[in-house]
C-alpha cells in the first residue's frame, strides 16, 4: 500500500511539475511577444502543438504560432503530414462554430421538407452564382428544416433584390424562382432592417463568402458542397 501511495505521489508531483513548466513557458512567451509586438492584439490564449517546441498563439479566432521563448511569430497553417491533417483548418472550424441557438433565427424564412427533423442554415447572396448552383442540388435534400438568411454582400443590386425577397408574402416562393428559374423578384417594399442585421451578425462572425452552411452541431462548411457531404453531416449529428 505504501509503495502505491509512493508512486501515485511520484505522478502526482510529476503533473505539477509540467503544469508548471507549461504556465511558466507561457508566461514568458506572453510577455516577450507583448512587449517586442505591442501593436498584437490581445493573447487570449497559449497552448502546445503536437511539434515539438511549437505554441498555438490564439488572439480571438486568429491563430498564430511561437517558438517556446517568443522569439519568433509564425503565420499560416500547420500541418500533420504522416496523419495528412490540417491541424489549423481543423482548430480554426472550431474556433469559428456558431451556437444553433446564438443564430438570429427571427431574420431567417425557413422551408420545410419531409418531417423537417434536422436543420440546416443557408447564408446566401441572391446574385452569387454558387449559391443557385447549390440551391438547385438543395431541392434533393429531404427530411429537413431550411433557414435562408439573406447576405447581401455582393453589391447594391444584391441588397435591391435581397429587400424585394424579404418583403415578399411568401419569401420561400420568391427566392426559389429567382435562384432556380431565374424569375426576377417582383418590388416589394418592408421594413428590411432585418438584413442589415444579418449582415452585421455575418460581418462579426467572419462570414466572408457565399454558400455559408451552418449546422445544428454548431459547425460550418464554406461553399457549394455535394449534397452527399451535407446528408453525411446531417446523419452524423445526434
Amino acid at each position: 500500500m505504501k509503495s502505491v501511495r509512493s508512486q501515485l505521489a511520484l505522478i502526482v508531483a510529476s503533473i505539477a511539475l509540467s503544469w508548471g513548466s507549461v504556465m511558466a513557458q507561457e508566461a514568458v512567451i506572453r510577455k516577450n511577444l507583448s512587449e517586442r509586438l505591442p501593436n498584437l492584439p490581445k493573447i487570449d490564449e497559449v497552448s502546445k502543438t503536437p511539434m515539438n517546441g511549437l505554441f498555438e498563439i490564439r488572439m480571438g479566432n486568429e491563430v498564430m504560432y511561437s517558438d517556446a521563448e517568443g522569439n519568433f511569430l509564425i503565420q499560416g497553417s500547420l500541418i500533420d503530414v504522416k496523419q495528412k491533417r490540417n491541424l489549423t483548418e481543423e482548430r480554426m472550424d472550431k474556433l469559428s462554430a456558431i451556437p444553433f441557438d446564438q443564430l438570429p433565427i427571427k431574420n431567417a424564412f425557413t422551408q420545410v421538407r419531409g418531417n423537417g427533423k434536422r436543420k440546416l442554415v443557408v447564408f446566401a447572396d441572391p446574385n452569387c452564382g454558387f449559391c443557385k448552383r447549390f440551391e438547385k442540388d438543395l431541392q434533393k435534400l429531404d427530411n429537413v428544416t431550411i433557414y435562408h438568411f439573406l447576405y447581401p454582400i455582393l453589391g447594391e443590386d444584391s441588397k435591391t433584390k435581397s429587400k424585394n425577397i424579404w418583403c415578399a408574402k411568401d419569401k420561400a416562393k420568391v427566392w426559389n424562382n429567382w435562384m432556380i428559374n431565374g424569375t426576377t423578384p417582383p418590388t416589394a417594399n418592408c421594413d428590411d432592417s432585418a438584413i442589415d442585421s444579418i449582415v452585421a451578425f455575418g460581418q462579426k462572425n467572419r462570414i466572408t463568402g457565399t454558400p455559408l452552411l451552418l449546422f445544428a452541431d454548431g459547425s460550418r462548411v464554406p461553399g457549394a458542397v455535394p449534397m452527399a457531404q451535407v446528408e453525411k453531416i446531417l446523419a452524423d449529428i445526434k
